[in-house]
């Protein structure tokens, strides 16, 4: 009976190749929306993620994300190094200004300005150059993609300068930093320069960066900073999560993204349901000839679920070769970097559209069930 359901599957190619390519479409649509989508959302937190020597980020009680600060006293980081449990506590400053080079190129740069005894904050992953450079004066380490930015179609070299704010500093490092939400040059300086970069200002500190010492739990030392100092502290990752709900609830990211995903749901759901339920009905007098020589429903399910579960394997490993293709091209170009297929994408995919084809055939099935034997002899 598998075979007489599987030749009942492929013998109208025309319908066949119909309901793959509905559950090939469907199938590619949701796993590229959703995974980039993703990467999406986790690039709002890929600057805090980069920074890897503190646990616990302090910042002021109305910062909502990352790119949002506002200028804390210096008071406030002799407060946070006050409290029991911490290892050290050090400096970050953040501003955005603007980068020109020789040849009349600028676009505006997020610049991190990093404590200058430790280096704390520097990038880890590097390109070119070794991150301690910083310790020379008038230096910085910008990512690959703003140097590509700032010289586009040139090769990566060291030794180039850079004019912020009136003042000439040198690319001492190309880091492979992570790509932010905002497609701004990162740039890495130490703490002097990075103010001299933006310009005076009363106040001058954007967060502190808090290490706890061995065996102290952050979310417990973060709760200890807020309690006793007034000021936000958060941990890595819920400052991360932090910036990520921030573009979810003040962005049209999740309705555009959400809007596309819902099409491709009703896609799966109209097309491969009335194509597979036609295909069903058409095949009616087979169905009927089955039972009339004794063939029991309970086998005609296992007929149609063979049909269906056929449908969506082919069907589904289109879709995903596809997905797989569109993201190993894109991985290679500058502004989708680091953006690849989630597998959590392609597993809960694969159930879904499961589930998809499997409702699918259940309208079909019920046909099937109510058919009685004698209709197939019927003028």
């Amino acid at each position: 009976m598998n075979f007489v359901a599987f030749r009942m599957l492929v013998g109208d190619r025309a319908k066949y190749l119909g309901l793959i390519f509905a559950v090939a479409f469907s199938t590619f649509l949701l796993q590229n929306q959703t995974s980039i989508f993703a990467n999406l959302m986790m690039r709002t937190g890929n600057q805090i993620g980069d920074v890897t020597d503190a646990d616990i980020w302090v910042m002021d009680p109305g910062t909502r994300y990352f790119d949002e600060t506002k200028a804390l006293k210096d008071t406030d980081l002799a407060r946070v190094r006050g409290i029991e449990g911490i290892a050290y506590a050090v400096r970050l400053f953040k501003s955005n200004p603007v980068a020109r080079t020789s040849s009349g190129t600028f676009a505006a740069c997020s610049v991190l300005g990093i404590d200058e005894s430790t280096l704390a904050g520097a990038p880890r992953r590097m390109i070119l150059g070794d991150w301690r450079d910083l310790a020379k004066p008038n230096s910085v380490i910008i990512d690959k993609a703003g140097y590509l930015m700032l010289y586009p179609d040139e090769e990566l070299r060291l030794g180039r300068e850079v004019e912020l704010n009136d003042r000439r500093v040198t690319i001492v490092g190309i880091s492979d930093a992570m790509p932010a939400f905002v497609s701004f040059p990162i740039v890495h300086a130490r703490y002097a320069e990075a103010l001299a970069f933006q310009g005076r200002q009363r106040q001058q500190l954007s967060f502190v960066l808090v290490r706890g010492k061995p065996g102290v739990d952050p979310e417990e030392l973060a709760a200890r900073i807020s309690d006793r100092t007034g000021l936000k502290a958060l941990t890595t990752r819920q400052f991360q999560a932090a910036s990520m709900n921030y573009y979810l609830a003040n962005t049209g990211i999740p309705v555009n993204f959400g809007i596309t995903i819902a099409v491709a749901t009703i896609v799966g759901l109209v097309v491969s349901g009335q194509t597979f339920y036609l295909f069903t009905v058409e095949n009616l007098r087979q169905f009927g000839a089955l039972k009339a020589i004794g063939v029991t429903n309970l086998r005609m399910l296992g007929m149609i679920l063979l049909q269906a579960t056929l449908v969506w394997f082919v069907g589904f490993s289109a879709g995903s070769a596809l997905t797989a293709t569109f993201f190993n091209i894109t991985l290679q170009q500058l502004a989708t970097r680091h953006m690849v297929f989630l597998p959590e994408s392609l597993a809960g995919v694969a159930v879904f559209m499961l589930l998809v084809v499997l409702a699918s055939s259940a309208a079909g099935l019920r046909r099937v069930w109510q058919l009685e034997p004698a209709e197939v002899f019927r003028g």
